[in-house]
C-alpha cells in the first residue's frame, strides 16, 4: 500500500457497532490503545471489516492541538 498521508497507525479491529447510516471501528494499535473511526455502512462492507482484521488508520490532517490538565 503507497499512500500519501504520513500518519497511519497499522492496528486490529477490536469492535464493529453498525448504526443505521454509519459503522464505528474500534482499532486497537498498541496495547490498550485504541483509535476509533465513523465510516460509512458501505465502506465498512466493500473493506470487510470485522473483529480481528488487520486495518489502518491513516490519520491527514492540517493541525494536531494537543492539551494538559
Amino acid at each position: 500500500m503507497k499512500i500519501s498521508a504520513r500518519n497511519s497507525l497499522k492496528g486490529t479491529v477490536k469492535a464493529v457497532h453498525e448504526g443505521a447510516v454509519n459503522t464505528e471501528v474500534v482499532l486497537e494499535v498498541a496495547p490498550g490503545v485504541e483509535v476509533v473511526s465513523i465510516i460509512t455502512k458501505e465502506s465498512a462492507a466493500s473493506l470487510g471489516i470485522s473483529e480481528g482484521k488487520e486495518a489502518y488508520a491513516v490519520i491527514k490532517a492540517s493541525n494536531v492541538i494537543l492539551a494538559v490538565d
